[in-house]
């Protein structure tokens, strides 16, 4: 089984894997390299009857257990941050954690606490540290809980229905399942490249 393949967790766990992953990424700093959009968008493909040959899924069960998992998740990185989320950022030498903690208190200045929440979620790495940050920054828990929930059912039920949705049209999509899923993974961490380069351009500038 491979971790970072969304298509190997779906067959291992099944509609379970969904939650505990979505859990770990959203919920647990250590968990930011998990694939949360493309596990989503197959899950939604294989929810689509004789879409493959693998195990069938159904979105009575998909949905709940990512709405579980992305809720949930947020929730105790919240509280994670409130107990001293900034040390463990602190001791951490990753470089995408740095970037994705400095993009996530740009949101939160630019767009205030419930848009950046809600946008937040549809980011790499930024949906990782963005709910310890707002424990950090003393967000109220009332004004996270709400925009957290919104923003997770947002992101999880839309991108789960965008890949059954797409299932469901296009015929034969089991043939192009893997470019799918490849492509998928492109455009969610577009957002982290142009941060990336963004902060290069910004630190050229300064020198």
């Amino acid at each position: 089984m491979n971790v970072l393949d969304a298509s190997s967790l779906l067959a291992a766990f099944g509609a379970l894997g969904i939650a505990v992953i979505l859990f770990a990424e959203t919920g647990l700093l250590v968990g930011f390299f998990l694939p949360g959009d493309s596990l989503l968008f197959t899950a939604g493909l294989l929810c689509v009857p004789g879409v493959t040959k693998g195990p069938q899924l159904h979105l009575v069960q998909v949905i709940p257990a990512a709405l579980a998992g992305a809720l949930i998740g947020a929730q105790v990185g919240y509280v994670i941050g409130r107990r001293g989320g900034r040390a463990l950022l602190a001791r951490s030498s990753n470089k995408s954690l740095a970037r994705g903690t400095e993009r996530a208190e740009q949101l939160l200045a630019q767009y205030g606490h419930g848009k950046a929440i809600v946008l937040a979620r549809f980011i790499p790495v930024v949906r990782t540290v963005l709910n310890p940050l707002c424990g950090m920054l003393d967000v109220p828990a009332g004004v996270f809980v709400r925009w957290q929930m919104l923003g997770g059912a947002l992101w999880t039920v839309g991108v789960v229905l965008a890949g059954y949705g797409l299932g469901s049209t296009v015929s034969g999509i089991d043939g192009y399942l893997l470019p799918i899923i490849a492509l998928v993974v492109v455009v969610s961490v577009i957002p982290v490249v142009l941060e990336i380069l963004r902060a290069r351009r910004s630190g050229g500038a300064a020198q």
